[in-house]
Order: C-alpha cells, then structure tokens, then sequence
C-alpha cells in the first residue's frame, strides 16, 4: 500500500512539473518581447543653437508683454489720380502740329515741349510786339533827347511832356501785346530774346508741360489742324503726376461717427502686403446717393511708383485702443504639426510651446494660453527654428 502512495505522488510531481516548464517559465535562450508603447525613434523637439549661431541666423527673443488691443476698421478703398496733379494741356493758338515730342508713358519734366504748331495768329502777334518794343525804344530815345535840349534851355518844357506821354502810350502798348503773348503760353525768356530769332521761327508755338509726370493720355497727331477757339475739343496732352495718389475709402455710415481726420491708415493689397501707412487727411461732407458711403480720403506717398490709381485696396483704420491683453507679433507664430507654437529660449537651445491663439489684429495677435508675461519667447526667426526642428526631425528618421 505504501509503495503503491509513493508512485502516485512520483506521477503527480512529474506532471505538474511538466506544466510549469511548459507554460510558467521562460527560456533563457528565446526570451518573450514585450511591447513598449514608446518604442520607435522619438523626433527632436529642441532646436540646438549657440547663442552666436541664434544671433546670426537672425533670432531675436522678446519678454512677452500686455497691450491694449488696437481698434481697426477694415473698410475698401480706391487709389486715384491727386486732382491737384493732373493737367490738361491745350493750345491758346490756332494752328497746325509740325512737331510731335511726347507720346503716351513718357515721362516729362516741368516746361518740357510736348509739340509744336506753326500758327499764323501767332505770328502774327509775335510781329505786333516786335513793332509795339520798336516804337517803345524810339519814343525813349526821344524823350532823353528832349530832356538834354530841355536842359539847355533850346527847346520848351512842352514838347519835352509830349515826347513824355508819347513814351508812356507807347510802352502800354507793348506791355499790351506782351500780355496777350504771355497769354498764349509764350514764356517771358522768350519774349526777352524775340528779336534776335528769324522770322521762320515768329509762327512757331510750342505746348509745354505745365507740371512734371507722366503722359496719360495723348490725342495730338503730326499735320492735325488745332482751334483754340473749339472749347469741345479733346486736350492734345493730359499729364499726371503719379508720385502722389489720393485713397478714398468708403466708410459705412455706421461706422461714419467713428472715423475722423488724423487717425492713422495701412494700406493693404489683395494679398495683406502693406503697401503705405498714413492718416485721413479729410471725411468728404457728402454721402454718395448710390453706395450710401461717406469716403474719408488718405493722401498716399508714391514716388517709387508701386501703386496705381484705379487699384483697389483694403484700409485699416486705427480707431482706438481697448482692453489689455497679452499679444505677440504674429510673425512669432509658427505651426508644427497642426499646433500654432511659439519658440522659448531655454538653456540647450529653443523649443516649441503650444499656444491658444485669440484675434489677429493688424500684426499682432493675442496669446490666450500656453505664454506667461514677462517669459522670453522668439519675436523674429521662428521660422527659422521651424526649419532646424524639420531638418533635425528628417534626419533622425533617415537613421
């Protein structure tokens, strides 16, 4: 019976035995791999940069900083000519264009020729004045040789008043015809040096350009017959002045009571690039009958001649200033991986922080989290960083 209990417990040991080296222990030499969920190359999240190589790359860290909010209204607005800048030029003679010097796109100084007419009336007038300065000298020339025999006493003090008056009558008539002469648009240099021209040249009048710009428009043709006396008739010239523009911007009249003369102005194109920044130099007192718009008007600096009147523009006006908020330049503002960032400063380089980002307004926009004040974050060169990070980021995946 005894024997017969010690083989039973013998098959009972074994068989548990054989269960737990089956199941319940390892093998040394196959051990089982265990999943880690952080397992895989992580991306560097840390852009390392010495401060010598951040301040030659551009970076530029700033101390984040409340504001009041700016007000702006973004209304449209037109570039147009500057009334004051534009110029239409006619001919005060009747005549017929023997010379062409200006086309359109030309650009022209003040007093340039812009054509030539040979115009009869104007010789015409031309000759009148050379006889009315001839009779002028005579007369003077005969008064002083009054003067001198009055003087001793030959001849008497009344023909010494006559050749007086004679000289007075004379001189208003030549400052007659000069006037007319002057009138006409012939320049005073000229009249002071009429006499010394040939005679082929008393027909010649010459349209000069009151202002300097460009030709915008030309309707003058070489042979074409000109009356100065058809007031219809189309300027042979028109001239504008381009370097500076006038924007008008058309203000609701809801926003009409908000908007005033000195208030500051961007403008913007199509595509958000600013273009000028000014102030309203005057609210217009009409409100337009068909768009029911009060337009405030910008005068805009544009000698390098980026803008063209007829453009179409967007206006921000700076109203004013409002509550106080934390804000940032919106350049600072980068995305990585779908999160608007910014980039801290920390003691091995700079590292992106997810932010909460408010309104965008002008150039700034307002930090609702992930930012403290006073915490030093990249003002200028996030992108830059943002660069380094995906360099950094591809190249650990090449690994």
């Amino acid at each position: 019976m005894t024997s017969k209990l010690h083989q039973l417990t013998v098959i009972i040991a074994a068989t548990v035995l054989a269960a737990c080296g089956s199941g319940g222990s390892q093998n040394p030499d196959h051990p089982v791999a265990v999943e880690d969920e952080h397992s895989g190359p992580e991306r560097p999240n840390v852009v390392d940069l010495s401060p010598q190589a951040a301040a030659e790359a551009g970076i530029v860290t700033a101390s984040a900083t409340q504001a009041p909010l700016r007000q702006v209204l973004s209304l449209p607005a037109e570039l147009r000519f500057d009334a004051d800048r534009v110029a239409a030029i006619t001919s005060q003679v009747s005549g017929r264009i023997i010379a062409v010097m200006a086309t359109e796109g030309d650009f022209v100084s003040d007093g340039q020729t812009l054509a030539v007419l040979s115009s009869r009336e104007l010789a015409d007038l031309k000759a009148e004045y050379l006889t009315a300065a001839t009779v002028e000298n005579l007369a003077r020339q005969a008064l002083s040789r009054e003067e001198s025999l009055f003087a001793e006493r030959i001849t008497p003090e009344a023909d010494l008043q006559a050749a007086h008056a004679t000289l007075v009558a004379a001189r208003a008539a030549r400052e007659g015809v000069e006037n007319k002469l002057i009138a006409v648009g012939v320049p005073w240099t000229e009249l002071t040096t009429l006499g010394e021209t040939s005679d082929r040249t008393l027909a010649q009048a010459r349209l000069r350009a009151p202002i300097g710009g460009v030709v915008a428009r030309r309707t003058a043709t070489l042979g074409a017959a000109v009356s100065a006396e058809d007031a219809s008739a189309p300027a042979l010239f028109t001239i504008v002045d381009d370097s500076v523009l006038w924007a008008d911007i058309a203000v609701y009249t809801q926003d009409a009571a908000t908007v005033e003369p000195g208030m500051s102005v961007v403008l913007r194109s199509e595509m958000g690039v600013e273009l000028a920044a000014g102030e309203i130099a005057t609210i217009l007192p009409t409100i337009d009958q068909t768009s029911r718009m009060v337009t405030a008007r910008m005068i805009v600096e544009n000698s390098n001649r980026r803008m063209r009147p007829g453009q179409f523009v967007t206006a921000e006006i700076d109203v004013g200033t409002s509550e106080i908020r934390l804000q940032v330049p919106s350049e600072a503002i980068v995305d990585i991986d779908g999160r608007a960032s910014l980039f801290l400063p920390t003691a091995d380089g700079f590292i992106p922080q997810d932010v909460e980002l408010g309104a965008e307004i002008g150039s700034q926009v307002v930090i609702l989290s992930g930012l403290n004040e006073g915490e030093l974050y990249v003002s200028e060169g996030a992108f830059t960083l943002k660069a380094h990070l995906e360099r950094d980021s591809f190249g650990d995946d090449d690994d």
